[in-house]
Formats: C-alpha cells, sequence, structure tokens
C-alpha cells in the first residue's frame, strides 16, 4: 500500500520531499499529536483523540513459513498441525488486539509451550520465519516484501482479521494536507471504509 501512496503523490507533487519512518501505532500517534509527523497508517484505536482516522482497509493474518519448512508445501493446514512447531508470538509493550486474539487460541489449543521466540514488530516476526526459526502468524501486506523467503498459508481454524487506516492532526499546517489525505482515502479497498473524528 505504501509503494502506491507514494507513487500518487509523487505524480501530484513531483517537488514533495518525503521522510518515512516506521512504527507502532502508539508510536505514530504520539507523533502525529506532537506533529513530529504528518500523516500515518495505523490499525485503529478505541481512543483516538483529536486525530482524525479514515478506515481503508482489513486484513487477514495468515500463518507465515520459511520456504524449507515442510507445511509451506501444504495446501490444507489446521490449527493442530502447529503442535510440532516452534512458534514466534507477538509480544508487545502494551497488549494489542492481535495478540490477545492469538494468545488466546494458542491458549485454547494447548500451543502456548510452543512459543520460542517473541518480537514486538511485523518485521522481526518475519525475519525470524525466515531464517527457519519457526512459525508465526502476519498481516497479508507481508506478501508484497521483496525477497521473502517465506509463504503464507491460510489454517483452519484461525480466521482473524484486523483493519487499516490513516490518521492525521486536524490541527496539522502542513501545505497541501487535505490533498494528500484524499489520496491516501483512494486507497480505501470498497466496502471497507469509514472515519472517525
Amino acid at each position: 500500500m505504501l509503494p502506491t501512496f507514494l507513487s500518487k503523490i509523487a505524480r501530484k507533487f513531483p517537488d514533495v520531499r518525503i521522510h518515512i519512518s516506521s512504527g507502532n501505532t502508539g508510536d505514530i500517534i504520539r507523533n502525529l499529536e506532537s506533529g513530529q509527523i504528518n500523516l500515518g497508517f495505523i490499525r485503529p484505536v478505541e481512543n483516538i483523540g483529536s486525530l482524525r482516522f479514515f478506515s481503508i482497509a482489513h486484513e487477514r493474518y495468515y500463518l507465515a513459513v520459511g520456504h524449507s519448512n515442510p507445511l509451506a508445501k501444504r495446501d490444507d493446514i489446521s490449527i493442530d498441525d502447529l503442535r510440532d512447531q516452534k512458534i514466534i508470538a507477538f509480544n508487545r509493550q502494551n497488549l494489542s488486539f492481535t495478540e490477545r486474539y492469538f494468545n488466546e487460541k494458542f491458549e485454547e489449543y494447548d500451543l502456548t509451550k510452543n512459543i520460542a521466540y517473541s518480537c514486538d514488530d511485523t518485521w522481526s516476526l518475519v525475519s525470524l520465519v525466515s531464517a527457519g526459526l519457526g512459525i508465526g502468524f502476519a498481516p497479508e501486506w507481508t506478501l508484497e516484501l521483496p525477497n521473502r523467503a517465506f509463504e503464507l498459508k491460510k489454517v483452519r481454524g484461525v480466521d482473524f482479521r484486523i483493519g487499516l487506516g490513516v490518521a492525521w492532526n486536524k490541527e496539522d499546517p502542513t501545505a497541501s494536507r487535505d490533498d494528500i489525505v484524499d489520496i491516501a482515502r483512494s486507497l480505501a479497498r470498497p466496502g471497507k471504509v469509514g472515519s472517525r473524528a
């Protein structure tokens, strides 16, 4: 999604200078509120404060498995098939909706003991999976990563989706901010949009 967004901005504003930074939703919200960044792609949160938010998509989470993992060759995988696998799980400072969902699944299927690694971001998770250290659930946007050394597989018994949206500070005086927000809105997938003030 980010490459498409940046491409559209570059076409409309050919002389624009952009700095890209990454972080989790909490970090991005704090940076928006303090004026350190102008616009951010975030997961929905209960309290967005004085920021504006527009939902642009819902993403499904799939099982990320390294190319050399035997599960990579299987078309049909159930959650019970994970019993002999080392699991890489999210463990963030603030318990996220994603983390809560998968922790409950792991507990329900007695897989908590299989958690060999934990990390606080998606990049780390897919890097560990790519290195063959285990499996983990990752959002579908990871399919767009270049040179990825893992496959994403659907798992029977796991059906998790999470929203993605764009947030900005309504007080931000950035020139052409509304045009840039409109470009972000144009990325919305049909039937999966909405806004919050």
